[in-house]
């Protein structure tokens, strides 16, 4: 679980090949429910389009539990998968392509739907500012109020977030850590408090 590179804002790219009007989206989508909401309101905000086709990386660009792809009616894999190797060869996450048809009433062919579609991401990739994605995990440390500066002073040394905190006859953080810096956390942790804290994941 790597850092990884995600849209930072919307892009749109149209082009028109023979007639046919095609308008390529990008947008950030976190998970699969984000990604199918926003083929939906594409859908919504087309109408009148023959074709709504869609590619989504929704997770890290290395999970591939959280792929998926259509056609929608173009033949089969001409328009989605074209696609979806575009997206996974950029490297970026959480990204949600959308490509809308307006049919000119000139055949494309297959070859040329591929070139249509897989072009059509490649261009609105060229132009996506992106923004890096550390990913975190959330934790839950009780500790003494006298350890409590050193653990603060640990999880700035670690690029971590305290997000919440409550005192009562103990101090009970709620922290978030970086994937790559919870070992070395978790190891200072121990040297500090000889063994006697512990992390405990929430998430």
């Amino acid at each position: 679980m790597d850092a990884y590179d995600i849209p930072a804002e919307t892009v749109s790219f149209s082009e028109e090949i023979k007639k046919s009007r095609f308008i390529t989206l990008l947008q950030h989508t976190e998970g699969v429910m984000a990604a199918r909401e926003f083929v939906q309101h594409i859908r919504q905000q087309h109408p009148d389009a023959r074709h709504h086709c869609w590619a989504w990386v929704a997770g890290a660009p290395d999970d591939s539990q959280q792929l998926g792809f259509s056609d929608d009616g173009e033949p089969s894999g001409t328009a989605g998968k074209p696609m979806l190797a575009q997206l996974m060869g950029s490297g970026v996450g959480e990204v949600t392509a959308v490509v809308i048809r307006y049919y000119g009433g000139i055949q494309l062919g297959t070859g040329g739907l591929v070139k249509a579609y897989g072009n059509g991401v490649q261009q609105a990739l060229k132009q996506l500012v992106r923004q890096r994605k550390v990913p975190m995990l959330t934790f839950r440390l009780c500790c003494d109020y006298a350890q409590l500066s050193d653990i603060e002073r640990l999880i700035q040394w670690a690029s971590g977030t305290l997000l919440a905190s409550e005192f009562t006859e103990q101090v009970t953080l709620r922290l978030a850590l970086p994937y790559g810096q919870i070992v070395g956390f978790t190891m200072r942790l121990s040297d500090l408090s000889r063994g006697g804290l512990n992390l405990e994941p929430l998430n």
